[in-house]
């Protein structure tokens, strides 16, 4: 074992130290050739005669050391490091190609990696909590496609005490936004309403102080008063990372909390995609929504998200046989509707568990489709620049043909060939990749702000590098080396010795033959670009026609002011006064044309839907609602058909008056008027008068028809202190509005938060921000693909070019024209082109179905975006060829024939 590890050192040693180890290798061997001299002189043998023994009985000295070398060196390493030495010198004497194909893999790996770091940090990347790996997200199964991941609070009340599966059970709540007061005035944070094992189940230790727990998660709190836990980052911007700040107030929905810890700035909590500010107990829910009241609601409000950790030793499996047995006595130890039980036992009601390590969010189900689709054409890409840049290494390898020939006849093995040009790739992959790598988190940072940014809501999304990251980028420079070396390295070493030796440039049967592969991947290559070009124009198609679908309104010009009017004192009709005279001081600024409000903004994935049935009638329908005051429709340019607009003095000693759009209206009236008729929220309050009817328009999202629709006017709403978005059309900039707003809500109502200002247009951009995302970056790989096919067909044309130089000039010297010159070079490619483009077509009509779920009113076989399609493929096909076949025409024939 030490003769072993000594002979090892000694081999490490060598890698380091080889000028001192070949000259104590020299001393040696000159060392016993000395001591054979002196035997030979002591033995009586003539000195002429020494001399020639002893070079007779060593041999050649060079031989000796390349011997010595064998025995005292790691021989692989030793070759590799001459191949990567090599292979620098090679890359470095070939600027052109060089830029080519670190450009072509940066291209590849970059994208690669920027949206694999975005599928990881939605998808895949734990919770940063200790042992993640336990967690569980509580659904409830209701015989339904999609399990339901909302919970009521009595539900979680239940479960929370299952210690025998459970360690310990938590929920959270995320808000939009919690009203704390600041120096000045009220101000929005980030929050999070959390129960009382939420910290202790994440086993993260605060920074300071201590952690929400049971005691503090009761109405009223602990007997020491409300506690709130707050972050590093709301310690730093707010009290200025003061120690004493434990013990501290701060007043949250105009409600004094105690601060008694502040959590580490690597606690997110457990959802990945909120960084809340404040964590506040579950329990005062009802202080945090005032007037609202979800706790209370019991059963008919779902708004919790609820997870676990397991007991140690007990599985999954474990959990979820165990949730089966008690699902049903939850059920009816907390529901007291006995309808609502005999409903849910009849969908086979249960709680199921699934794991949760990653934590849980919903946009997890907004995006794991489209980041699935954006990864296939990232791969496409990558597979693209692999194809490039091996038809460009084989046009390269065949150029040094006869280089590689002179190798092998003078004893290098094809073996070791091989090796050498795979080194040669696996360097351009290395530092390729390496410099995608570079400009990934930019990339994957930017998508992130994209994705996250059309949501109504502020999220995060953790895309820096980790381990699953980097070892990504590792297997795809890993693949690209051999996808790009393995081929052309094989190709370029076979063949005939001699052939290559004596042929030089000339073209033999055998090398025509050999050409045959270079154009199928070529070919390989035009046909991906085309399937990525024709995916991108689908998709962009289908972004165009959802921005011109027709919506029901015009946006343009139009203005939402968000008015947060819960946690201020007034409420019914002083309240609904302040509101019409808040939109009258606002229909005096600049610009204004037409002021009103509306509770339910549309495309924003938020609704509002209500059982309504006709009088004497059993049967019931599921209408959208909204609440808006008078001159909406005329605000949003939503036209009246029949009957009159709401009024300011519509008000329940009135009567109720509802409104219905066009699709409502012949819901419940196929074949009579509408206007007149009444409608029926429920028999214990009184009907509604319908008195008019308007046009439709988008509630929910863009892609869906414009549902059936009910208006209230909000002189009628039972809330006592709802909040409205005021509308406003305007003609001019938003800034001037925007301080306006911001003026007069300080004047009528000080105790509201800033008013929040926000177009619809940018509320059309958001409601398909995964459409838009996914369009510009389909149109951003089609452009590169069809760069990186332009390359590798200008690449691989210039190189089977030059070597048919004394071929072309030959043709020149016996007359044939530069125009015919040109023609035998541009059909070359034109092939390729044509067998690509056919081929991509069959593959884009096969596989552009996958793509139909992601269509907006787009056929996935649109003859006129595969003619487009083609056309562009052709264009670059023709711009590439061009200018290698113009080379060609312009060789001398004379210097052509005397170089070869």
């Amino acid at each position: 074992m030490s003769t072993f590890f000594h002979e090892c050192m000694g081999r490490l040693k060598s890698l380091f130290h080889k000028k001192r180890m070949d000259r104590e290798m020299a001393e040696e061997l000159e060392f016993h050739q000395t001591l054979l001299r002196e035997k030979l002189i002591r033995e009586g043998v003539p000195q002429s005669q020494v001399n020639a023994t002893v070079r007779r009985t060593f041999g050649n000295q060079a031989r000796w050391h390349e011997r010595l070398r064998e025995l005292w060196q790691f021989r692989t390493i030793e070759n590799l490091f001459r191949d990567v030495n090599f292979s620098v010198r090679l890359l470095r004497k070939s600027p052109g190609f060089t830029t080519v194909a670190l450009l072509t893999l940066i291209l590849g790996v970059g994208a690669n990696t920027a949206v694999f770091s975005l599928i990881n940090g939605l998808l895949l990347r734990p919770l940063p909590v200790p042992a993640s790996d336990q967690l569980v997200v509580l659904g409830m199964d209701r015989g339904r496609p999609q399990t339901n991941y909302s919970f009521p609070a009595p539900f979680f009340r239940a479960l929370e005490s299952r210690h025998d599966i459970f360690a310990n059970a938590l929920a959270f709540s995320g808000h939009e936004k919690m009203m704390v007061k600041g120096k000045s005035a009220n101000e929005k944070v980030a929050g999070m309403m959390v129960s009382g094992d939420y910290f202790e189940a994440l086993q993260t230790p605060p920074l300071l102080g201590r952690y929400l727990t049971r005691e503090d998660d009761r109405p009223e709190g602990s007997p020491a008063g409300l506690a709130v836990v707050i972050s590093e980052h709301f310690w730093q911007t707010r009290f200025n990372r003061d120690t004493s700040v434990i013990g501290s107030k701060l007043q949250i929905a105009n409600t004094p909390f105690t601060v008694v810890g502040v959590m580490p700035k690597r606690f997110i909590g457990a959802d990945p995609t909120q960084r809340p500010e404040v964590f506040v107990p579950l329990s005062e829910e009802p202080v945090i929504d005032a007037p609202q009241d979800l706790t209370s609601a019991g059963h008919h409000a779902w708004w919790l998200t609820v997870m676990a950790r397991r007991q140690p030793g007990v599985s999954l499996e474990q959990v979820n046989a165990v949730l089966k047995t008690i699902s049903v006595p939850i059920l009816h130890d907390t529901v007291p509707d006995a309808g609502w039980i005999a409903d849910a036992e009849k969908h086979h009601f249960q709680f199921v568990a699934v794991p949760g390590a990653k934590g849980f969010t919903y946009i997890r189900f907004f995006f794991s489709k489209p980041l699935t689709a954006l990864m296939a054409m990232c791969g496409g890409i990558l597979l693209l620049a692999c194809l490039n840049l091996a038809s460009l290494l084989m046009a390269r390898g065949a150029a040094r043909e006869r280089e590689l020939a002179t190798r092998l006849a003078m004893g290098a093995t094809r073996r070791r060939l091989v090796q050498q040009l795979l080194v040669e790739s696996m360097l351009i992959a290395i530092i390729g990749t390496a410099i995608g790598m570079i400009f990934a988190p930019v990339v994957s940072h930017g998508l992130a702000s994209m994705l996250m940014s059309g949501h109504g809501r502020e999220f995060y999304l953790d895309t820096s590098l980790d381990l699953r990251v980097l070892g990504f980028a590792a297997l795809a420079a890993c693949t690209a080396a051999v996808l790009i070396g393995l081929v052309p390295a094989l190709q370029a070493t076979s063949g005939n010795l001699n052939d290559h030796i004596k042929d030089g440039q000339h073209a033999t049967q055998s090398r025509e033959r050999r050409r045959i592969l270079p154009r199928v991947m070529l070919a390989s290559e035009v046909a991906l670009a085309l399937l990525l070009v024709v995916s991108s124009g689908l998709l962009a198609s289908s972004l165009f026609r959802l921005y011109g679908a027709a919506i029901g309104f015009n946006p343009k010009g139009l203005v939402n002011i968000d008015l947060a009017m819960d946690k201020q004192p007034l409420d019914s009709d002083p309240l609904t006064r302040l509101y019409r005279q808040f939109a009258e001081a606002i229909s005096h600024q600049p610009g204004v044309t037409s002021v009103s409000y509306e509770r339910m903004t549309p495309l924003t994935d938020s609704t509002w839907d209500q059982d309504l049935s006709l009088p004497g009638s059993t049967t019931s329908h599921d209408i959208h609602m909204n609440a808006v005051a008078p001159d909406y429709f005329r605000t949003m340019n939503i036209p009246l058909y029949e009957g009159r607009d709401f009024r300011w003095n519509d008000n329940a000693s009135s009567g109720l008056k509802i409104i219905l759009n066009q699709t409502a209206a012949r819901l419940y009236f196929p074949e009579h008027g509408a206007i007149g008729r009444h409608i029926l929220r429920d028999q214990k309050r009184p009907d509604f008068e319908v008195i008019g009817v308007v046009g439709d328009a988008k509630y929910e999202d863009l892609r869906s028809p414009a549902p059936p629709t009910a208006y209230f006017p909000i002189t009628q709403i039972e809330d006592k202190k709802p909040s409205y978005s005021a509308v406003v059309r305007l003609n001019g900039p938003t800034a001037p509005l925007a301080n306006a707003a911001r003026s007069l809500a300080i004047q009528m109502a000080p105790e509201i938060p800033a008013p929040l200002l926000f177009t619809m247009d940018s509320v059309l951009d958001e409601s398909i921000s995964s459409e838009r995302v996914m369009a510009y970056l389909s149109l951003f790989f089609a452009g590169c693909a069809l760069l990186v096919m332009g390359i590798g067909l200008y690449g691989t044309l210039a190189y089977s070019t030059a070597r048919r130089t004394s071929e072309i000039g030959i043709r020149m010297a016996l007359g044939a024209q530069r125009a015919r010159v040109i023609g035998l070079v541009f059909r070359e490619n034109a092939g390729v082109a044509i067998a690509g483009s056919v081929a991509g077509l069959i593959a884009a009509l096969l596989t552009s179905r996958v793509l139909a779920s992601f269509l907006y009113e787009t056929s996935p076989h649109d003859p006129w975006i595969m003619i487009c399609a083609v056309a562009s493929l052709v264009t670059i096909a023709a711009a590439a060829s061009l200018m290698p076949a113009i080379r060609a025409s312009q060789i001398e024939p004379i210097k052509a024939i005397r170089c070869e």
